[in-house]
């Protein structure tokens, strides 16, 4: 059985409160956080999380306490906004992050991102520096990752040279893991291309760094090289996400398009 049910309507009465809950029970939550507003909180940071908001809300329903306080179990990057799961109890997070490899059959983004800088050759492993290429229709891209001081992901310089070789020396000497994005092209345009993609690994920043790495950088990522920010953000959406619940068996599958804004800057 498959559901695109919305669940319980989120309380939206107050203008703070910019989550929308797409469904909950008593054991997990899925919401649509916007871009802007980071998932969880870290050390030292005092603003409002989609953490924070979630527990207003469930807190006016008087449904938060020491058992049932919201948990992260993924998390999206504060620029990028769409579809996330937060558990409601620690065993429910123990088992939705146990079985989450298999439990989420359905996990997609879309990404509005430049065009490369000058046309060439198909292929892959090519950075801004370097002679940009188009790339296919579909593949992976599977550069692998290091992080900086900031623990923001880059793909080392070594990888940088066409057909590179991720051996484990190299690897290990950068601190590099594994990284393997799915994408398809769902159209190109004169400036901007939309991407479909999905992750076989999950790693931070996985997405921004392998399109900027290929060439294509994420419109309003000026972090990882975009020239051009058209729609005042970052372009970057978890559009759908699938699983089988971890406790009632159930498949629910949920899809937040993206800003309808982003098809206009393909024309």
């Amino acid at each position: 059985m498959k559901s695109s049910r919305p669940g319980k309507p989120a309380d939206r009465k107050t203008a703070g409160e910019r989550i929308e809950i797409l469904y909950e029970d008593r054991y997990l939550v899925v919401l649509c956080k916007p871009a802007g507003l980071l998932s969880v909180p870290f050390p030292g940071f005092r603003g409002k999380t989609a953490v924070d908001l979630l527990c207003a809300i469930r807190q006016k329903r008087g449904l938060v306490s020491a058992k049932t306080a919201p948990l992260a179990v993924h998390r999206l990057d504060r620029e990028t906004s769409g579809v996330m799961m937060f558990a409601l109890t620690q065993n429910a997070r123990l088992r939705i992050m146990n079985t989450w490899n298999t439990m989420v059959t359905e996990r997609l983004y879309r990404a509005l991102a430049e065009n490369p800088v000058s046309s060439g050759r198909h292929g892959r492993h090519m950075d801004r520096t370097s002679t940009s290429v188009v790339l296919a229709d579909e593949g992976c891209l599977d550069a692998p990752l290091a992080y900086n001081a900031q623990h923001r992901a880059y793909v080392p310089d070594w990888f940088a040279v066409p057909d590179s070789v991720p051996d484990a020396q190299s690897m290990q000497k950068y601190g590099a893991v594994a990284a393997r994005t799915g994408y398809r092209i769902l159209e190109r345009g004169a400036r901007y291309t939309l991407f479909d993609l999905s992750l076989d690994t999950g790693r931070k920043n996985q997405i921004r760094a392998h399109l900027a790495h290929s060439g294509y950088p994420v419109a309003g990522d000026d972090i990882y090289g975009a020239r051009t920010n058209p729609a005042g953000r970052l372009c970057l959406h978890a559009r759908t996400l699938a699983f089988i619940h971890p406790f009632t068996g159930e498949t629910l599958r949920f899809e937040v398009p993206e800003p309808a804004l982003w098809s206009s800057f393909l024309k």
